[in-house]
């Protein structure tokens, strides 16, 4: 009896794929190309297992990246809960860089794996999601000029991919942050 694609996993087969994500995870991220039977035996799963989780690289590594791009969008609503909408929305940002420049590797090995076909609107979606709630509140709190779309501030932030994640990062990261933070604000009613 085969198993349906979106029947829950047994506990043991998610452990399994659980623990080949996180080894996955670190490994690609030390290099982008990590040989996938070191990742299954690191993982502690044989060959077999390994490839009924993730079929090919590319596989494996979208669902690497998939899971990381959610935990940061995940930390959008999170922010907004204890912070005011321009704090929050700036933290985010930093955390967004933090998570580009430690991830380096995997973006590398994002690169190699994937066509650009199976990049089109991969983590566009928890992204968006969370720049769109973070813009509605910090519009409705009026700490941001009316009008800006998610886009916009994707497009804005897009200098954080040109960073060297070996050199001097954070102080770029910051630089480049606070300007996009001074150009939202400006002429924002209240600011």
């Amino acid at each position: 009896m085969q198993q349906k694609k979106d029947a829950p996993l047994r506990s043991d087969a998610q452990r399994n794929r659980e623990r080949i994500l996180e080894v996955a995870l670190e490994e690609l991220t030390n290099a982008a190309d990590a040989p996938l039977s070191a990742i299954a035996k690191k993982a502690c799963v044989g060959q077999g297992t390994f490839y009924r989780h993730f079929p090919n690289r590319e596989s494996l590594v979208l669902e690497v990246y998939r899971y990381e791009v959610q935990q940061v969008a995940d930390t959008a609503a999170q922010l907004l809960e204890t912070r005011t909408p321009d704090q929050a929305l700036r933290e985010w940002m930093d955390r967004l860089a933090q998570y580009a420049m430690a991830k380096a590797g995997l973006a590398d090995a994002m690169r190699r794996a994937t066509s650009k076909h199976a990049l089109a609107g991969l983590g566009h979606g928890p992204v968006t999601s969370a720049v769109t709630l973070l813009l509605q509140a910090n519009e409705e709190a009026g700490t941001i000029r009316p009008g800006v779309t998610p886009d916009d501030f994707v497009l804005a932030i897009a200098g954080l991919w040109q960073l060297d994640p070996h050199g001097d990062w954070q102080s770029r990261a910051e630089r480049l942050l606070d300007l996009v933070m001074d150009g939202l604000r400006a002429g924002a009613p209240g600011a």
